[in-house]
Formats: structure tokens, C-alpha cells, sequence
């Protein structure tokens, strides 16, 4: 599976509190990233291929205007805890791991 890279409206705590399921991930603000605009976060997980997971419709755009990789989780919960968030990536591992494989599929919402 491709690893996640958590975007700017996402706590930089699920890094560590995801890195038994979800190996290697890292947040924009580790990686210098922390204030860059959406294209910017798009062009770095394109080149390192990364996952986006982001509250951010506009990655969701960016996908059906640039077509894919790098592939998005949107998750479109309204303010919620970053435990919700964990949960909701464990929840949804198996469909997060088809997506990472799956040549035809760019992106999926999570609820």
C-alpha cells in the first residue's frame, strides 16, 4: 500500500497514532510543507507517491481536472476529533488498500 499524506486541516498527531496500519506516513508539516497551496501538496505526493487524506473538497477537484495518481481520501466528516479520524482510517483500511491498488479508481470519500 502507498503511504498517506495527511494535509494542513488534519492533525500531525495521526502520523504516530496510524503507524501500525499505515507505515510511512507523513503530515505537510514534517515535511516543509506546512502552509504550501493545494497544487504545491498535490505535485510533492505525485512525485513521492503518496496518498492525500485531507478535509479539502478542492483535492477532490484537482483529481477530476488532473485525473490521478496521486490518488485522495476525502474524508467529509464536519468537526470531529482526530481520534474520530483514526478511527474512521482503521475503519476503513480495506477500502483504503483497494484504492491504493486499484489503477481505475482515484478516490474515495470516507463519511
Amino acid at each position: 500500500m502507498k503511504p498517506l499524506l495527511f494535509d494542513q486541516n488534519l492533525s500531525p498527531r495521526l502520523v504516530n497514532l496510524l503507524a501500525d496500519i499505515y507505515p510511512g506516513c507523513v503530515h505537510v508539516d514534517s515535511i516543509g510543507l506546512p502552509t504550501a497551496r493545494d497544487r504545491e501538496v498535490w505535485e510533492y505526493a505525485l512525485q513521492h507517491g503518496y496518498i492525500i487524506v485531507t478535509k479539502d473538497a478542492d483535492f477532490s477537484e484537482l483529481s477530476l481536472w488532473l485525473g490521478f495518481p496521486p490518488k485522495v481520501i476525502w474524508i467529509r466528516r464536519g468537526n470531529c476529533s482526530t481520534r474520530n479520524i483514526e478511527e474512521l482510517l482503521r475503519e476503513n483500511y480495506d477500502e483504503i488498500a483497494i484504492l491504493s491498488d486499484n489503477p481505475n479508481t482515484g478516490i474515495i470519500t470516507l463519511f
